[in-house]
């Protein structure tokens, strides 16, 4: 299995130690592929002997995955992110899913690393974020914070593209060549909220790019584009009842945190869409 990280040894840590809570069924090798990291990894190799360290100097999670499955001969390949957190029997769980499937995606689950109550970046994280079910079943592709293959099937589709949606774009071509995509609910993992309006957006802001890069062989681009972005706009309206009516969420005011963050987040989006179109 895969985990790219780069300057995040502390949910690293986390990650690694809940992976190996339990044994490891024989023979499975973990291998973390780092970016270059400013931050010291010695404490994490010492705690993990049996973890295979590489370092991959193109930036980005899918050169590092990449990296991850050239170095490795296993015919399975899973994927996980360092700031997941995945249930103790991830492992043995993910060995008896893959059997009889080419393509799994599991469920991705958030929770708050900061004490209630939420901002309104968390509560909207808390809503919106990693819709797994949604996204295998109605755009053919699983996030790869939790999602397990085949080397064949790797090696017919090809690696992850850097500066897609890498993981939308791979799964969209697996499914493309004939390849099923399954959504698993017993493939759990857990992934931190974005805590602040700064990570939100940083985190929109790149899936923007992504997804506009996606587009590049689309014809009448700029004009599909201009429409999504009227669209994303108008759908503040139209996904603020989520918000109230989730049970999710406890008090009034968390709620309205939420909604003023779901209409930041979507104008902010229309805005950096719009721009798209007029500078490309």
């Amino acid at each position: 299995m895969i985990i790219p990280h780069y300057d995040d040894v502390v949910r690293l840590d986390r990650c690694l130690a809940a992976l190996t809570e339990a044994p490891l069924p024989a023979p499975t090798e973990i291998v973390v592929v780092d970016n270059g990291s400013t931050q010291d990894l010695g404490k994490t190799r010492a705690a993990h002997p049996d973890i295979t360290f590489l370092t991959e100097p193109q930036k980005g999670a899918a050169a590092a995955r990449n990296a991850g499955v050239v170095h490795t001969t296993a015919p399975r390949i899973f994927f996980l992110d360092c700031d997941c957190v995945p249930s103790t029997d991830w492992i043995k769980t993910a060995y008896d899913l893959i059997e009889g499937q080419d393509i799994v995606g599991g469920a991705v689950d958030v929770f708050d690393e900061t004490a209630p109550p939420r901002n309104g970046a968390q509560v909207f994280e808390t809503v919106f974020a990693f819709n797994q079910e949604r996204y295998i079943a109605e755009m053919n592709f699983s996030v790869t914070a939790n999602l397990l293959t085949w080397r064949r099937i790797w090696d017919d589709v090809g690696p992850l593209i850097p500066g897609l949606s890498e993981d939308r774009d791979w799964c969209n071509r697996a499914v493309a060549r004939g390849y099923r995509l399954t959504y698993e609910p017993r493939l759990c993992v857990a992934h931190p909220t974005r805590n602040d309006w700064t990570a939100l957006r940083k985190k929109w802001l790149r899936l923007t790019e992504e997804s506009y890069a996606l587009t590049a062989q689309q014809s009448f681009r700029r004009s599909v584009w201009a429409l999504r972005a009227v669209l994303v706009l108008m759908s503040s309206l139209a996904h603020a009842p989520k918000i109230l009516t989730s049970p999710k969420l406890g008090s009034t005011s968390e709620r309205l945190r939420g909604l003023g963050m779901l209409f930041r987040l979507r104008t902010a989006r229309t805005v950096w869409m719009m721009r798209q179109v007029f500078q490309h």
